[in-house]
Order: C-alpha cells, then structure tokens, then sequence
C-alpha cells in the first residue's frame, strides 16, 4: 500500500519502540508505602489493609520455535503449548508498579518471581498477595514479607465456614488483577500469537504496553462507573 519494503518498516517500528520504552519507563513505578495507603480501595482497607502488592504471571502465545531446546524451553504442558510468560505486580489501586521480561512457558511461577527482579523491590513489613500456585513463600520469609493466599482444601475435606469467607474475600480482590490482565490483553500484540522474529523486541513491547495500560486510568474507578 505505502510502497515500501518490510525491512524498511521494521526499522521504523524498532526504532519508535525503542524511542516509546525510554520515554515511558517511569509509568510502571514501584510506589512508596505511603502512595499505597492513600490510594487503597475500601475493599482492600477492609480486609486486607497491609497488601503492597497483587502478583499474577500471564501467558502469550507462542509461534513454534525452529530450534528444539527453544521449543523445549517454551513448551508449557498445561496449555499444551509454546508460550512466553510474564510477571505482573498490581498496587491495590490497580496501577501495574511492575512487569518482568518475558520467560519460556515452561518456567515456573517460582522460577520467574525469584530471577525477574521483582523481590527486590520488597521490604520487611509487606504483604503480597498470589494465587496459590505461587509456592514462594520461603522466598519471601527471606526478605520478611507476608505472603497471602486463599485458602484451599486440605485431603478433600470441606472448607470451613471462616476459610470460605476469607476465600471469598481474597477473590473479591483478585478480581482488580484479572482486569488488569484483561485490559493489558487487550493490546493484541501481547495476546495473539508472537512471531518469533519478535521475541528479542517483546520485553520493550510489554513495558510500553504496560505503560499505556497505567495512562488509561484508574481501573477501580470504571469498575464503580460499571
């Protein structure tokens, strides 16, 4: 149509990418404690009023790598296929304060929480909150950081009438997350299948992406408006 070469427009868009993740870098900002506080939602401060952080890894597709240890390395058996994977940590407000680079479906929660760099923004005295496939806790005593799970069965046996509760009470906030995951999903190029002439530009692709999601405003804000 414009009558120029594909070579030609991926420099440009390399280019602009480039340009976009230097200057939106500091729209996905680690907040301060105090931020925190000020900015929690009442369905946080009610039950939950210490929470630093939500923590979720979110899966993209992936087209089938050429080589066989990459494609070993992507191939996630649940989804049953070749994936990346990303860390995302989400402020009780809903602001995305961190996006780690993208890993092979393959890796575990575990795996990726501990080499992404996203520890190291912790402090004695936090609280973050993970479903409970993430099997960090050891990670996070460490550094004296809570973790908070739901509740789960324990060899069949019902939940109790309090775990029920506090169940009920951790969904009604992870939810804030799942819309996060949605609304950063709705950027197709980080939720249709990535070529793999992509891969080394994904990580810039997230963060921008991650960026614009924090520009859109406050989540929690549409949710009321809903």
């Amino acid at each position: 149509m414009f009558r120029v070469s594909q070579a030609l427009v991926s420099r440009i868009i390399s280019h602009w990418l480039d340009h976009m993740e230097g200057q939106m870098r500091g729209y996905v900002p680690w907040l301060g404690r105090d931020v925190i506080q000020s900015t929690m939602p009442q369905c946080f401060k009610e039950h939950y009023p210490s929470t630093t952080c939500i923590i979720d890894c979110s899966e993209t597709p992936l087209q089938k790598p050429y080589k066989f240890n990459s494609r070993a390395e992507s191939y996630n058996q649940y989804c049953g296929q070749n994936t990346i994977k990303h860390l995302l940590a989400i402020a009780p407000c809903g602001l995305i304060m961190f996006i780690s680079s993208a890993y092979g479906g393959r890796c575990s929660d575990k795996f990726i929480t501990a080499h992404s760099g996203f520890l190291e923004n912790l402090h004695p005295g936090d609280e973050v909150m993970a479903d409970r496939g993430f099997r960090i806790r050891d990670l996070l005593l460490e550094r004296k950081v809570k973790l908070v799970l739901p509740a789960f069965t324990n060899g069949g046996l019902p939940l109790s009438e309090e775990d029920t509760t506090y169940a009920g009470h951790i969904a009604n906030v992870r939810a804030h997350v799942i819309r996060v995951i949605h609304r950063l999903k709705n950027y197709r190029i980080v939720s249709e299948t990535v070529p793999i002439n992509l891969t080394p530009k994904f990580d810039k692709i997230l963060r921008v992406c991650a960026a614009l999601c924090n520009l859109r405003g406050d989540i929690i804000q549409e949710e009321m408006e809903e």
